[in-house]
Order: C-alpha cells, then sequence, then structure tokens
C-alpha cells in the first residue's frame, strides 16, 4: 500500500474539527468536489470507510476518529519540519523560539505569531506544543524566550504576563445520559463522576483537579487519559464519557451538536492564561512585541460568559 497523501491527511483532521466536508474545503481553500475526490482517494487507500455523510453533514467513522488522531500528529510533525528547515536558513541571532501549552498553540497563539511577522518579517518564529508544565520549564531553562500557559499558578523564576481568560465547560456526547438532564451538575457529583482526563502536566488537568479538591471526598479515578484536545472531543462524541475542556477548544462542536454543555453548579471554572519568561534575562525586541500583541488580543477579545448557577 503506497502512503497517504500530505494534503489527504489535512482534509481529514479539518473535517474532524469542523464536522463537514464543505467546510474543511472552504478551510483548505479547494472545492467541495475535489475535497469529496481527496476523501475518497484516502478511503480507497487505507482500505477503511472514513467519513459518513449525511444531511447534516460529515461525521467520521470510528475508523476515521483513530486514524484522525494518527493523521494530526503526521501533519503537525510536517509542520514542525518546516519551520525547523525555515530557522536553519536564517540567521539565529533573528530566530524566535516559542512554547506553547495545546489549547493556545490551536487556537490564539498562531494568530499572534502572525500579527508579528507582519511587524518583523525577517524573524522566524519556532513555535513547540506541548504542556503548559513543560512549556514553564522550557521557558525556565531558557530554552525558549517566551512560553505560553494555562496553568493556575506560575513557577518560581519565571516572571509573567495576563494575555486572557478562558473557561471551562463540562461536556458530554448528544446520546449521553447527562444531555437529558434538567439540572445543573454539582461539585460533589462532578467529583464521584469518573472522566475523561488530560495527561499530568496539561493545565485543564491542573485546574479541573484544583476544583475538585474542594469536594469533601477524593474524586474518582480518571475513566481515561488522553494528550491531545482532538482526542478527548472525538471519544467525548463518541459517548465514552463526560469530560471537562477548555470552551476554545469545544465551541465549534457545540455549535453543530456534536458536544453538550452540561451547566454547573457551585464552581468556578475559569482561568487566566499567561506568558512566561525566565526572569534572569531580559526579553527581546522580537519577544516584546509578541508580548504586547497578545495583551493587546486580550483586550479586544470578549470575556467568555459564565456558566455557572450559585448555590443557594
Amino acid at each position: 500500500m503506497t502512503s497517504p497523501e500530505l494534503n489527504h491527511l489535512q482534509l481529514l483532521t479539518m473535517v474532524g474539527e469542523l464536522g463537514s466536508l464543505g467546510r474543511a474545503a472552504e478551510k483548505l481553500g479547494i472545492s467541495q468536489p475535489a475535497a469529496s475526490k481527496r476523501m475518497d482517494q484516502l478511503e480507497r487507500r487505507l482500505g477503511l470507510r472514513l467519513v459518513e455523510r449525511n444531511s447534516r453533514g460529515s461525521a467520521l467513522t470510528a475508523e476515521g476518529k483513530a486514524v484522525c488522531q494518527w493523521a494530526e500528529k503526521v501533519v503537525a510533525s510536517f509542520d514542525a519540519l518546516l519551520v525547523g528547515a525555515a530557522a536553519l536558513r536564517t540567521d539565529i541571532g533573528n530566530d524566535l523560539r516559542v512554547a506553547s501549552s495545546m489549547t493556545l498553540a490551536e487556537h490564539l497563539v498562531p494568530r499572534w505569531i502572525g500579527a508579528l511577522q507582519r511587524q518583523l518579517p525577517d524573524v522566524v518564529v519556532s513555535l513547540r506544543m506541548t504542556n503548559s508544565t513543560q512549556v514553564a520549564a522550557l521557558a525556565a531553562a531558557r530554552e525558549v524566550g517566551l512560553g505560553f500557559i494555562e496553568a493556575p499558578t506560575v513557577p518560581r523564576g519565571l516572571s509573567s504576563r495576563l494575555v486572557g481568560t478562558d473557561r471551562l465547560a463540562i461536556v458530554v456526547g448528544p446520546d449521553h445520559p447527562w444531555a437529558r438532564r434538567s439540572g445543573p451538575v454539582g461539585l460533589a457529583e462532578l467529583a464521584r463522576t469518573r472522566l475523561l482526563v488530560r495527561e499530568h502536566g496539561s493545565g485543564t488537568r491542573e485546574t479541573l483537579e484544583r476544583v475538585l479538591s474542594r469536594a469533601e471526598a477524593d474524586p474518582a479515578k480518571p475513566l481515561m487519559v488522553l494528550d491531545a484536545n482532538a482526542a478527548m472531543r472525538a471519544a467525548v462524541a463518541d459517548g465514552a464519557g463526560p469530560a471537562v475542556m477548555s470552551m476554545m477548544t469545544v465551541r465549534n462542536d457545540l455549535e453543530v451538536g456534536r458536544l453538550v454543555e452540561i451547566p454547573v453548579e457551585g464552581m468556578d471554572l475559569h482561568r487566566r492564561l499567561r506568558a512566561v519568561w525566565s526572569t534572569n534575562r531580559p526579553l527581546t525586541d522580537a519577544e516584546s512585541r509578541l508580548l504586547q500583541i497578545a495583551v493587546q488580543s486580550r483586550r479586544l477579545t470578549p470575556t467568555i460568559g459564565p456558566q455557572v448557577r450559585k448555590t443557594r
């Protein structure tokens, strides 16, 4: 079997993200017939049915969800290859190394980097995507000049600045029993429920654990531990169980009905998003400009509203 083409894998990941072959085609700048042809070619090459088409859009099959997770890693690795090759072609004095948590890297940081490169076109930015704990460690070791984290605390040795706010949401698949409940989920019920969670070191996991630590009983063991937002979304949509995820990550799924948000009672799932850097070195001009772009973006972005019912 010959290897699938990269643009075919990119299309599959877009369908998984957007839930529509037409929307995926639009985002990739190709026609819908061309997208359908690419998907047919990919399915024939792999010998698997990857997408089910219906009146509501295009949904990945169980096999499609598994292949999509692998495809995301292939596409991300290829992007990292291009960034690395570009950095090797450029004077290291013009290179800006940035690390970011997964959620911020998926939704905010590329926009900030694009704005920076319009200001400083000769600066080549390399972006490393990992969890918040690793981002902080890279910044402290000065392996990157600037990091972006979603963890509730900032480790010693790092300076920080607020660049945004976010809200976590309890989400389930549309066929999960919670999707039909009339009342909110309270802290005690959430604590005793086995959840799909991110890996240790994730800012989302750390924020959730801090919330659950306020429950009177010890939290239940996780139902599943996953190291990627896409894998979490796919598993929850498929009915594996509830998860607590960033609204930035699940907003599109909520809009198209692939996921359902469950109201909460007696807990605050808001969190702060921060830039961090070593206190032992001043920021370069490029790093300072990227930080300023991120801060200005926060001021222009509406705060994500609460989904909290107060305890009486």
